[in-house]
């Protein structure tokens, strides 16, 4: 009857968002009187989960498995959470989970809340807040099935720390025939990525070309940052794709959240919503992205934005 979560990694190392669902987990199981069990592929050091409340922990590893692949992980959760007899499974709200989450629920015949961002107020009925409406507002669901599926939304709940240990034992699940192969998988390296960003710095079309990313840059690395742009940005190729965030791009989460040089199109906005802070930087008063921005510089990026690293540095040299 322990709760199951699926605790994400990357080349053996857990992501932020696997520490956030363990946190929420401890809070789930602490709610029902159970404990939190779970589930890793092909991690190296389980040991830490014991640290975010995590009693015990499954191990799989199997080298067809070593890529992320949302059917056969699936498969493996749902075999564990039969072995468990677990009734709550808790996720991220990352693509891949939620690539996997609907297939899950099919195997499980589970009742599946994407989006949630605070523990349960009730566990009966297990009733969950979530976002709603592109995150402009909230709703409170129920699920009544007896399997139910929770997916987190990243940095809504937090990372929290619970003194405790973790025992770990293989678990070598049934992996049905998978039906995509990965033959390899390019990453940049050396960057902070959007999806683990605590802070994001994003620039549009107003910093005017591609040769002009070189403060967008340096000014996401002195705050420790991921570089992201607009798709009017991604479209003229001056950054990959890759960075593009909003609605049609990468959805963003971050703690802080800085906008240079963009208008503020709907499409932008929705994706950037669940930021806490926003902070925008334009030279026209009219630009709708100050209507959402808790902070506003009206001027030009090109004036701006150098004084702002130059602050920054001189901040940081006094630490």
């Amino acid at each position: 009857m322990s709760v199951l979560v699926y605790t994400e990694s990357d080349k053996g190392t857990f992501k932020k968002t696997a520490l956030e669902v363990a946190s929420y987990a401890k809070t789930v199981a602490d709610q029902m009187g159970t404990t939190v069990t779970a589930i890793t592929f092909n991690a190296d050091d389980t040991s830490v989960l014991g640290n975010y409340g995590v009693d015990k922990v499954l191990k799989v590893n199997n080298s067809q498995l070593e890529t992320f692949n949302a059917s056969g992980y699936a498969s493996a959760i749902a075999d564990a959470a039969k072995n468990e007899g677990t009734k709550v499974i808790v996720v991220s709200s990352s693509a891949d989970s939620k690539y996997l989450a609907p297939l899950l629920a099919i195997k499980l015949d589970a009742g599946y809340a994407s989006n949630v961002v605070e523990a349960p107020s009730s566990t009966s009925p297990f009733t969950v807040k979530r976002t709603a409406f592109t995150n402009k507002a909230f709703n409170m669901t129920a699920i009544n099935t007896d399997v139910k599926i929770v997916g987190v939304s990243k940095n809504a709940f937090g990372v929290k720390e619970n003194s405790g240990s973790a025992t770990a034992e293989d678990f070598s699940p049934a992996i049905p025939e998978l039906g995509v192969k990965v033959e390899s998988v390019d990453k940049v390296t050396g960057q902070v990525t959007i999806a683990d960003a605590e802070i994001v710095v994003s620039g549009g079309r107003g910093l005017k070309g591609p040769e002009n990313w070189g403060m967008i840059e340096e000014l996401a690395d002195v705050l420790g940052a991921a570089t992201a742009c607009s798709k009017p940005v991604s479209d003229l190729g001056w950054r990959p794709h890759s960075e593009h965030v909003g609605q049609t791009g990468k959805p963003v989460a971050a703690n802080l959240y800085i906008a240079i040089g963009i208008s503020g199109a709907i499409q932008h906005l929705a994706g950037i919503n669940s930021s806490k802070v926003k902070v925008v930087i334009n030279t026209d008063p009219e630009a709708p992205f100050f209507k959402a921005a808790d902070y506003g510089i009206v001027g030009d990026a090109f004036e701006v934005v150098p004084k702002l690293i130059e602050k920054l540095k001189e901040f940081k040299a006094q630490q």
